[in-house]
């Protein structure tokens, strides 16, 4: 079953119940996810600035905004107006496909992967998520990959807190590590 169907034939009513909301528009649901890397030393780095933009189009199924820097930083060698990242932001079908494809297929992909922090969900109910590494991606093939980039993913809820939030991506099915005590 498709990650949006789910939601709204099987979550949707369960967190309704759950949190015993009178009216279906109060379920916390995605709002967005944006996936942003950073460019760090390679950001002179023509040839691996459009290697990481390539990689993250074919991430996120759409071309990314180049980000620029605001202020000039002597310390990092950063000028202000160059291009230091990209981020794309999905929105509708296609944000729930790709949280689909990330829970389904990317982490289990992850080397030495033991699952989630819950502490990555904020007071908001918005959670953040950062992958040292994007090869674990399936449009991705090893061969073309010279060099490996950190990732950031963040799903944006309209939970009004951390509670909501987290049962919203318990339901989606994140993979959160058991708390050991």
């Amino acid at each position: 079953m498709r990650l949006k169907e789910k939601y709204q034939k099987e979550i949707a009513p369960s967190l309704k119940e759950k949190f015993s909301y009178k009216n279906t528009i109060l379920v916390p649901r995605l709002q967005k996810v944006v996936i942003n890397i950073g460019f760090g030393k390679h950001a002179k780095e023509k040839e691996a600035i459009s290697a990481i933009e390539s990689a993250l189009t074919k991430i996120s199924g759409q071309k990314p905004i180049l980000t620029k820097a605001k202020k000039s930083i002597s310390a990092f060698k950063v000028r202000e107006g160059m291009v230091i990242g990209a981020v794309a932001t999905l929105r509708g079908e296609r944000m729930y496909d790709f949280v689909e494809k990330l829970v389904n297929i990317s982490f289990p992909r992850v080397r030495d992967f033991r699952g989630i922090s819950d502490k990555g969900v904020d007071r908001n109910g918005n959670m953040t998520i950062g992958l040292k590494d994007y090869s674990c991606f399936p449009e991705l093939k090893a061969e073309d990959i010279d060099q490996i980039y950190g990732l950031e993913i963040c799903l944006n809820t309209n939970a009004k807190n951390r509670e909501e939030g987290l049962a919203l991506f318990q339901a989606f099915g994140f993979p959160f590590k058991k708390n050991e005590k």
